[in-house]
């Protein structure tokens, strides 16, 4: 049989990428270092997949197994030398950590087969992969380098399925019924169900990105501050819609600037993706969605760099400046990276936290807009 080993046994693992992988006829061996999921993986062999709908639904997914990779890392490089994919969906942070084992797992899989191996990150990240890979060529020598050429490939992807916290005692997954995989590649690859191959693929991850985790990450922000639990009970507020639905006006006007977008699809692609949001069988809750705001206030995330792209165009972006502020403001105690903004809050003020974490200088335009806007939100 077909393998694939996907590192992340989470719930986007299992119920999107590992999952596919399963329909499409592979073996699907997830590594992570969540013992009680890899041991229930190996002792049940199969999960469900179940649907966020009205009409109950489920796909049965079998042909799992799991690796701790903190405990069994020569069993991690035992099946990378025999996989046809090796996927990801652990978070961008983590891609440096699991690296260095990969690497060990190439060293060994070149001298052993001459077959193909074909690497995707897919992580909400521009570039994921591209960063995996520099990791990886960073822990090889130049010997083993040379012997990937032709055997090992790497493509970046963009994904998009919302998959909520659930009850962690069952492999079962609740999924939202949308999802895309877009994966960026010029050469003949091995059929997956529910991969679409694109040779540029800047213009659907942007516009991922910067539609579905910028509208999703406003939501969670402004429905916090409204003392909202989940995200369809936020989007029942239409002030909040608005809102919304301004701030991906702003994104959208960048990405139909830079890519030569069709205007009206692509409102029609923002009214599509809140009517997702909306879906109240998912019950996702706004601090899941709003967590790590660190990271998704980074300088190429979802907020801040549809704000400096649209700022360089000479478009508007105050909805964006406005959303920057909301994040600023999730003090949610239970969120580590929310506290460390909290901090740097009272300590150095609002201002320090865009220009050490997001990268804006302090005297820029979107940093006093910013500002602004957060001392009026917090009052």
């Amino acid at each position: 049989m077909k393998q694939a080993v996907h590192f992340g046994a989470g719930n986007i693992g299992r119920g999107f990428i590992g999952a596919l992988f399963s329909e499409s006829g592979y073996h699907v061996t997830f590594v992570d270092v969540a013992e009680q999921v890899i041991n229930k993986l190996n002792e049940e062999k199969s999960y469900h997949v179940k649907l966020a709908q009205s009409q109950e639904e489920q796909i049965t997914i079998e042909n799992v197994s799991g690796i701790n990779n903190m405990t069994h890392a020569e069993d991690v490089i035992g099946v990378i030398q025999h996989a046809t994919y090796l996927t990801t969906a652990i978070g961008p942070n983590i891609l440096p950590r699991i690296a260095p084992l990969i690497a060990r797992g190439l060293t060994e899989r070149v001298s052993v087969t001459d077959e193909k191996l074909y690497i995707i990150a897919c992580e909400n990240q521009i570039g994921a992969t591209d960063i995996l890979k520099q990791h990886i060529l960073d822990s090889l020598d130049d010997d083993i380098k040379a012997k990937l050429e032709g055997k090992v490939y790497f493509f970046n992807s963009a994904v998009d399925r919302i998959v909520p916290i659930q009850d962690q005692s069952s492999l079962d997954v609740l999924v939202e019924p949308y999802f895309e995989w877009v994966v960026e590649t010029t050469e003949t690859i091995p059929p997956v169900t529910g991969m679409t191959l694109v040779e540029d693929l800047a213009p659907f991850i942007e516009r991922k990105l910067f539609t579905v985790n910028t509208g999703h990450a406003v939501i969670a922000y402004l429905g916090y501050l409204a003392g909202k639990e989940t995200i369809d009970e936020t989007l029942a507020d239409e002030e909040i819609v608005t809102q919304v639905r301004e701030t991906l006006k702003e994104t959208g006007a960048y990405l139909v600037k830079e890519y030569g977008l069709d205007e009206q699809q692509h409102l029609a692609y923002i009214d599509k993706n809140i009517e997702r949001f909306k879906n109240t069988y998912l019950n996702d809750g706004v601090t899941r969605v709003g967590r790590a705001p660190i990271r998704k206030l980074g300088p190429e995330d979802r907020l801040v760099r549809p704000a400096t792209q649209a700022q360089k165009a000479g478009l508007a972006y105050t909805h964006l400046a406005n959303a920057i502020a909301a994040a600023l403001l999730f003090d949610y105690p239970e969120d580590e990276e929310a506290m460390e903004i909290q901090k740097i809050i009272q300590d150095k003020g609002p201002a320090t936290v865009l220009t050490t974490i997001s990268g804006l200088p302090e005297d820029s335009d979107i940093t006093k807009e910013v500002v602004r806007r957060y001392h009026a939100l917090k009052a």
